[in-house]
């Protein structure tokens, strides 16, 4: 990865952070929380890709092919928490134990 990207990137990191903790709205729903009596620990993950275009001058024309589908392949096994495993539960999907 170059150091522009990373630079952007670290950019945008702190952007999302600030307009965080910038919030009336966030700011309140925590201090009701704490109010009532409980500590908060707040954790946000956000996923963000980024994708090279063949000529980063070009635009990209509205009458181009679109590009061929990557395939993906899982390399691996994953570890299911209890809550993840409630989690999925919760929005009606089922977890095969045999591939766990």
């Amino acid at each position: 990865m170059d150091d522009r990207l990373k630079e952007l990137m670290q950019e945008l990191g702190n952007a999302i952070n600030e307009s965080l903790s910038d919030s009336d709205r966030i700011a309140g729903a925590i201090g009701e929380i704490k109010r009532a009596g409980y500590d908060v620990f707040l954790v946000l993950e956000a996923t963000i890709g980024f994708n090279k275009r063949e000529d980063a001058d070009e635009e990209p024309e509205a009458a181009a092919d679109p590009p061929a589908r990557r395939k993906f392949e899982t390399t691996g096994k994953i570890k299911l928490t209890t809550q993840d495993q409630k989690f999925l539960k919760a929005l009606k999907i089922s977890v095969d134990e045999e591939h766990r």
